[in-house]
């Protein structure tokens, strides 16, 4: 039999990871900034309002008290407040996608030609505009088109992520190949066909992050809503959420049951949506 050459048919055994302790000290003192102030929120939202006023915080619910979710049930109104809220939400993320994805394709594929050029540094140079510089403009156009309320917040909160969610697709589409599109223009598809049938569903990654940003945003938004919807039976969570700043500021339990009540779709959103954010869907689609 013919000798093996040195090295050949032998692996290496693999190498232990080491751990880095520098980084994890600074992961878990980081994962302390969020869990801290949930598992306030959470002992905060049990216990009584006596228990809640006692200065020890991390302290548990002794005894537990369910009762505030129902007080802060009644006093925010949550299921129409709550109800508004996913609307404005669900509105915000259709039309941002909606909206995004197409000037992204437009930009990305048609990049020679000026217009598209400078539309995309037009997009990008409204992120610098600071809202209030705006506010008022916006307050005025909202009452004289009768968008003072959740529609006109929904159309609002979709145009200001719409520089953003460009920004994050037109990076995205550039890893995504050409030669896609062009077997199906070869097998006489049109543009919208190409789009609808072979990029639309490659965005998915990208479709699931730019929704989860837009959700969270329109979602968590006080200013713009205390603003524009001039019936106060029609606003958002967050901002009915704002009787517990003024009101009832001493029953600290039932403003953070409030609040979280409020957090617990954010957080079903994400869990939802996290596990398609990933990167190269596309691997592979093209044979070499």
């Amino acid at each position: 039999m013919t000798a093996l050459a040195p090295g050949l048919g032998r692996r290496r055994p693999p190498r232990a990871s080491r751990t880095s302790w520098p980084l994890t000290l600074a992961l878990a003192v980081c994962s302390l900034t969020v869990l801290a102030p949930l598992y306030v929120t959470v002992t905060m939202a049990f216990k009584t309002s006596e228990q809640s006023v006692d200065g020890n915080a991390f302290a548990l619910p002794a005894p537990f008290n369910p009762a505030s979710f129902a007080e802060a049930w009644e006093l925010t109104r949550f299921p129409v407040s709550f109800g508004i809220s996913v609307g404005v939400a669900a509105l915000t993320v259709a039309l941002t996608l909606l909206l995004s994805s197409l000037a992204s394709y437009a930009i990305v594929r048609y990049w020679s030609h000026r217009f598209f050029r400078w539309s995309f540094v037009y997009l990008l140079a409204s992120m610098f505009l600071p809202f209030p510089v705006i506010a008022l403009t916006e307050i005025k156009l909202t009452a004289l088109t009768g968008l003072d309320n959740p529609l006109g917040v929904a159309i609002l909160h979709a145009m200001f992520q719409l520089a953003f969610s460009v920004l994050l697709f037109s990076a995205y589409l550039r890893s995504i190949p050409v030669e896609l599109e062009e077997s199906a223009r070869i097998d006489g598809a049109t543009t919208w066909q190409v789009f609808w049938r072979i990029v639309l569903p490659l965005l998915g990654p990208m479709i699931a992050t730019v929704g989860i940003f837009a959700f969270l945003a329109s979602w968590n938004d006080f200013m713009l809503p205390s603003m524009i919807v001039s019936d106060p039976t029609l606003q958002v969570l967050p901002v009915v959420q704002n009787i517990f700043q003024s009101q009832f500021g001493t029953n600290y339990n039932v403003a953070f049951a409030s609040y979280l009540m409020a957090m617990a779709p954010t957080i079903v959103v994400y869990l939802f949506a996290q596990r398609w954010v990933i990167s190269g869907i596309t691997q592979g689609a093209v044979k070499s």
